[in-house]
């Protein structure tokens, strides 16, 4: 039997408000470095002054002062070499490309091969390759760590022929020019140029041993990672991690746990991978073992736990989960958190938790971030908060707006049936110059279907079809046959599925079917379940339509085939759930639920209620109360038990 779930407002997240400051450092379980820009004949200041300013403008620079730093180096009477690339370098670390380019393109400029080598990364670091290029060709003198930092840029954008194309032409290399080219053909699934790469290379690090684990592991190759893993002469925990990860990764969970507990030394991401690799896995429970037993936890420890107890509809507990994360000190939400807690309030329809989480979201530096902007738009529309929704996509300016945002609140106005307001959106997004991918077609027809706009919608599917940039998807063919099926046009979207031939899915006539079903029309009703039925259908939704169909037109031996099916494949549809809300507690119900501690008193009170609205319609029909179905079955304790208890009593309640 459901159970119930009694939950109080938790006052925890109340407190974190205050906890959370706007330094919210991101950690990642992977790092890449980048090739180092050094040189093994440093520069020294030839003068006492001159090397003393110099070490002051480095020690400002490393504390984040830059604007200090720059302002030692404008009073400096006389600057060498050295003072123009400690500041140039300083303001590419910080992101500060335009300072750096004005500087460095000054007449009075000194510069050597570091400076330019500097700037080509801080280039690539933004991902603004084309100018780095130019300015790599534009060197005058060019060293291997300059060579291996454009190598790099083209390996990151995934231009790895243009990779291998400048290594083939160094003068000169290292091990960390072979390691990057490595990197670059494993990452993107050339395994077997890696390997004869791999074979080539003059000498190998464990970098470049760890590289070939994690790239035959990648592309499915995990025994073969593992020979190269046990011919490695030196490992370090990278390594392990590596191989711990490739297995977890293909699904063979038991090794990585026995190479996870053989290893001499573990750190975050060690326990991590396992974790991840639990819970991507289904194994919910021993990834939350495992997570207890953790030393140390950082943000992406506890990211991964809330995530996956949301993906697995736990979402009471991924809230408890953040809850104590918030309490720990060593680790702080980041963008990642917060969208996962927020689906979590949005499945909830938790509208006081997901707020409590917005103001912590507006006192962190991600409060602009599109998709924490679409989440929330999320969670206030699946809270029933479609005017919030609207305010949080209009709080953000119309340059950051992108896909998600519009998409995202176009969906919110189809989960409500708002295709007018759907439709005046999509206008506005195309006058400001954005054009419209799938997904937003998807959320319009989604609208239009709901609200009942059957010529809209037919002239936005007629749009899409013509514009030969958007690959029509069979997302799209299916809200269109809901459309018309919503609509009673049940031989147009038969016709529109005819059309398609082998491209026809269970989703696209499941649509029809539903539409069969609400119209009563049981001859294209059953051509559509005979078609649904050869697609082989693996959900329980298309097997609880289908046995509804067939115990409609009174068929009640392939609706009992039905039933058997869904018990053969081991689906189980999942049942109706609503709550309430009385004095600071939610009471969470299901279906036939009497697992209330008070639901012998609800009961009483339903039928009680039932019986005098009964006794009131019989006396006269003016003014009764609005209850679809039979007033003589639903006295009926059978029948009862097919509904939420507290729903009915709220709904007779306030309807009469």
């Amino acid at each position: 039997m459901p159970h119930v779930i009694n939950r109080a407002r938790s006052p925890l997240l109340h407190f974190a408000q205050a906890r959370l400051s706007p330094r919210l450092p991101y950690h990642s379980m992977t790092q890449k470095a980048s090739p180092r820009i050094t040189t093994p004949h440093r520069d020294h200041s030839a003068s006492s002054d001159v090397a003393k300013s110099n070490w002051l403008i480095t020690k400002l620079s490393r504390d984040g002062r830059i604007r200090e730093a720059r302002q030692v180096f404008d009073e400096m009477p006389e600057r060498d070499v050295v003072t123009w690339t400690t500041v140039i370098t300083a303001y590419v670390k910080s992101g500060m490309l335009e300072e750096a380019r004005s500087l460095f393109d000054r007449a009075d400029a000194v510069k050597n091969v570091i400076t330019w080598t500097a700037l080509v990364g801080g280039y690539i670091r933004l991902r603004r390759l084309e100018e780095a290029e130019m300015l790599f060709y534009q060197m005058p003198v060019r060293n291997v760590v300059s060579w291996n930092t454009m190598i790099d840029g083209y390996a990151r954008s995934r231009r790895v022929d243009e990779a291998l194309e400048l290594f083939e032409r160094m003068p000169e290399r290292n091990v960390v020019s072979w390691n990057t080219v490595l990197t670059a053909l494993a990452q993107c699934g050339r395994i077997e140029e890696a390997r004869r790469l791999f074979g080539l290379m003059p000498e190998r690090d464990v970098i470049s041993w760890t590289a070939m684990v994690a790239g035959l592991s990648r592309n499915g190759r995990v025994d073969e990672a593992r020979e190269v893993f046990d011919r490695m002469p030196r490992r370090n925990v990278v390594s392990w991690n590596a191989m711990v990860t490739g297995y977890a990764q293909n699904g063979r969970l038991e090794e990585a746990l026995e190479l996870f507990e053989r290893m001499p030394e573990r750190d975050m991401p060690s326990w991590n991978t396992m974790v991840t690799g639990f819970i991507q896995n289904g194994d919910l429970e021993r990834a939350w073992e495992l997570f207890v037993q953790m030393p140390q936890k950082n943000v992406i420890s506890w990211t991964t736990m809330i995530t996956g107890y949301v993906q697995d509809g736990r979402n009471e507990e991924a809230l408890m989960i953040f809850s104590k994360m918030v309490v720990d000190n060593g680790a702080r939400p980041n963008e990642g958190t917060f969208v996962s807690i927020l689906s979590a309030c949005s499945n909830l329809a938790g509208l006081c938790e997901g707020r409590q989480i917005h103001q912590m979201i507006i006192k962190t530096v991600y409060q602009e971030c599109v998709h924490l902007v679409s989440a929330l738009i999320n969670m206030y529309s699946k809270c029933g908060e479609l005017v919030s929704a609207r305010k949080m996509f209009e709080d953000g300016s119309t340059i950051h707006r992108d896909y998600i945002s519009w998409n995202g609140m176009i969906a919110a106005y189809a989960h409500h049936g708002c295709g007018t307001e759907a439709i005046n959106l999509y206008n506005e997004m195309r006058q400001l110059g954005f054009k419209p991918d799938d997904v937003t077609y998807v959320g319009l027809l989604s609208a239009c279907s709901h609200a009942g706009l059957v010529a809209e919608g037919l002239n936005l599917f007629d749009e899409l079809l013509k514009d030969g940039s958007i690959r029509v998807r069979e997302d799209h063919y299916t809200c269109l046959v809901d459309l018309c099926g919503r609509a009673g046009r049940l031989k147009e979207a038969f016709d529109v599925l005819e059309k398609l031939g082998t491209n026809q899915s269970a989703s696209n006539w499941g649509a029809l079917l539903a539409g069969c079903i609400d119209h009563h029309n049981m001859d294209t009703g059953k051509l559509a379940a005979e078609k649904l039925l050869n697609e082989g259908p693996d959900d329980a939704g298309s097997y609880s339509l289908l046995w509804n169909f067939f115990a409609r037109s009174g068929n009640w031996r392939e609706a009992a085939k039905m039933r058997i099916k869904m018990k053969e494949k081991g689906l189980k549809k999942q049942p109706g759930c609503s709550w309430i809300e009385v004095g600071n507690m939610v009471h969470v119900f299901v279906v036939g639920d009497k697992s209330h501690c008070q639901s012998q008193l609800i009961y009483s009170a339903l039928y009680g209620r039932i019986n005098m609205t009964w006794e009131f319609q019989q006396r006269s029909t003016v003014g009764a109360p609005e209850f679809s179905g039979d007033w003589h079955s639903i006295k009926s304790k059978k029948l009862m038990n097919n509904f939420a208890p507290e729903a009915v009593l709220v709904r007779l309640v306030y309807r009469s």
